[in-house]
């Protein structure tokens, strides 16, 4: 019922695609293009001929009868089968819809129904509920949503839930204050929602159909940024939250794909939190409905960027029920609900406590299995989760040992951005493991991340940057193997270009590895490492800080590197970083300072820029690496001194 493809039929067909006002992504909503024109089809049969014939001939008594010739003519129009393409373009192209919605303002109640059934029927096609919405039909459909005939109010929403699917329409129903009118017609008694609808009185079964044709109203028009936060405002989180309980699984549907489709936004996920929706989730991703276990999952995967949401899906035990479908075979062929599943996994997996249970379900077994779809949403999806999983120890060796080394391996030769962040994430984990880093090189899954810092996007440049250090780190041959990538040290080096501070990050923890092998940080020193380092020094950012500082104490070994960095006034600005509240900043820092301060000119600089009371404190650190970095610096200082003391 999302916006999605439509297939109109016929042997002129074109496969089209509703535009999306909507500006975020999720597992659910693709970004779509605006749906291209669907020519009108004339008549090819006899059959059609007929109906075409037909349809003409009752237009006409709507147009010149009088009040009965109208009402009969409508109900002859009824019969026809209204979900037809031929039909449907007969009535467009005769001028159908103009009299039909023309007859939405007459004060009789058998035209007006009988009109409001046409199109709502009708309305299913593109081309025709944009026609509609050029022919003025929203307004007059927001104004029947205040009629006092229940039935004209169900008709007029459900119709609306149709027409709602364009984006004119929906910034029309905003203008005409019909967002509010849909919201407060979801506001009935809970025992009529809590009641079968064969047990409901007739009058109160009307008010379910309000409900229903409210609730899919809002859905569609939940697509919209703007709408969502109108529907907030107008206090339809409160009334989804009701109708979670209700016993009619089609109005939880609709009220379960307005939730998450607005699930993205800060102000709805603190919502969902305070009216414990995440309970609901929960439990409906046991219900048989495919549709609803889709809008829960993908919910969950919204929200569960939230640590407190993660922890209450894992309270209310709602990891079990999504490894339970992940493990459905009934499933792996339903790929929008693979996609929500695998996603909420990953967005639990974000927390430790979450991936405890996980392993307690062996899911990633499981997840490894799925390394194989051939869907690249599901196939990011379930990296993602490996990534998680993998940040503990044992779980890098079950996907070792269910074969997932290669194919992870594989995968890094995708295109899809979202897919190869994860996939470098998940190999940068595995790698701190021995039998998985002996795979990687085996499969030259190194130089296929390396090739990676050439990726345009920067999220993929900063996780294969990362992926590199523990790759680096924990190769028996690592310097030979950085030597052997062609480019590869002019590549990584030129990144410190970037304006991205996630990379430059990232790329200096990587570097810093690098320079460990005196062969290859002469290389990168002939590259122009340290004045592209000593650039970067006045970075507030305390990662950046981190990783920069260890990759000049490391970058300083080198001919008259250390010196260099002086001369290009980084020491200075590397004292500042000593004020930071961030301990693994002063580790780094304290180690850069030590290796500076072996060049005299470097001492001074340091002793002027008030190094030494910011040591004195650190070199009582519990830290042994601190402790010792800061006193080798105060010695060479001290040294210094002495020396300068006796030449006078």
């Amino acid at each position: 019922m999302s916006g999605g493809r439509e297939d109109v039929g016929g042997p002129r067909v074109v496969i089209v695609r509703e535009p999306d006002d909507d500006s975020e992504s999720s597992v659910e909503e693709g970004s779509s293009e605006e749906e291209s024109e669907v020519p009108g089809l004339a008549p090819h049969n006899p059959d059609a001929a007929q109906d075409y014939w037909h349809i003409q001939k009752l237009i006409k008594y709507m147009k010149a009868g009088n009040q009965t010739a109208t009402v009969v003519a409508l109900a002859c129009l009824k019969d026809h089968e209204l979900s037809s393409e031929s039909i449907q373009t007969a009535i467009k192209e005769i001028g159908g819809l103009e009299v039909l919605i023309n007859l939405l303002e007459t004060n009789d109640f058998k035209c007006k129904m009988g009109a409001l059934s046409v199109l709502s029927a009708v309305s299913e096609n593109f081309e025709i509920r944009r026609h509609m919405t050029d022919l003025g039909c929203v307004p007059l459909l927001v104004n029947l949503l205040n009629d006092p005939s229940r039935a004209l109010q169900a008709v007029s929403a459900t119709t609306l839930s149709n027409v709602a699917k364009i984006k004119k329409a929906r910034k029309i129903v905003r203008k005409c204050n019909g967002l509010p009118q849909l919201v407060d017609l979801l506001d009935v008694r809970q025992s009529l929602l809590q009641t079968n609808i064969n047990q409901l009185e007739p009058d109160e079964q009307k008010i379910i159909e309000v409900v229903r044709g409210s609730a899919k109203a809002i859905w569609s028009l939940s697509k919209s940024t703007r709408n969502k936060e109108e529907l907030r405002k107008a206090g339809c989180v409160k009334l989804l939250a009701r109708l979670l309980h209700s016993v009619h699984e089609d109005v939880v549907v609709y009220a379960m794909g307005t939730i998450q489709r607005c699930a993205s936004q800060s102000n709805y996920q603190l919502a969902i939190q305070t009216e414990g929706m995440i309970g609901d989730m929960v439990r409906y991703l046991s219900n048989s409905n495919p549709d609803l276990k889709r809008h829960c999952a993908s919910a969950i995967f919204k929200c569960a960027e939230d640590p407190k949401t993660r922890e209450l899906v894992r309270q209310h035990g709602g990891l079990d029920p999504l490894v339970a479908i992940l493990r459905d075979e009934g499933v792996r062929q339903n790929k929008p609900l693979l996609a929500a599943v695998t996603g909420a996994i990953w967005k639990c997996s974000i927390s430790i406590e979450n991936v405890r249970r996980l392993d307690d379900l062996n899911t990633v077994n499981t997840l490894v299995q799925l390394l194989n779809d051939e869907d690249e949403e599901v196939l990011t999806n379930v990296v993602g989760a490996l990534a998680g999983c993998a940040r503990l120890g044992h779980n890098r060796e079950v996907i070792q040992q269910a074969g997932g080394i290669a194919l992870l391996v594989q995968l890094l030769s995708h295109t899809n951005q979202a897919l190869l962040e994860n996939v470098t994430r998940v190999l940068g984990e595995s790698a701190h493991n021995a039998d998985c880093m002996a795979e990687m090189e085996r499969l030259d899954a190194v130089r296929l991340i390396w090739s990676l810092l050439k990726n345009p996007s920067t999220k993929v440049q900063a996780n294969a940057a990362w992926a590199l250090v523990p790759c680096i780190q924990n190769s028996k041959e690592s310097g030979e193997m950085v030597r052997s990538l062609v480019g590869g040290l002019e590549l990584i080096v030129s990144l410190l270009q970037s304006e991205d501070t996630k990379v430059l990050a990232c790329v200096c923890a990587a570097l810093s590895k690098v320079a460990q092998d005196k062969e290859n940080l002469a290389v990168i020193t002939d590259h122009g490492v340290v004045p592209m380092l000593a650039r970067l020094v006045l970075t507030e950012d305390d990662i950046l800080r981190e990783h920069l500082a260890s990759a000049i104490a490391n970058c300083c070994k080198w001919s008259n590197n250390c010196h260099e960095f002086g001369r290009l006034g980084a020491v200075t600005p590397l004292v500042g970083y000593m004020s930071s509240k961030d301990k693994k900043v002063h580790r780094t820092t304290a180690l850069a300072l030590c290796q500076l301060s072996q060049d005299p000119s470097n001492c001074i600089n340091l002793h002027q820029s008030g190094v030494v009371p910011y040591l004195l404190e650190t070199i009582g650190s519990p830290d042994e690496v601190l402790q010792e970095a800061s006193a080798g610096c105060l010695s060479n200082i001290r040294k210094l001194a002495l020396e300068s003391g006796r030449e006078q």
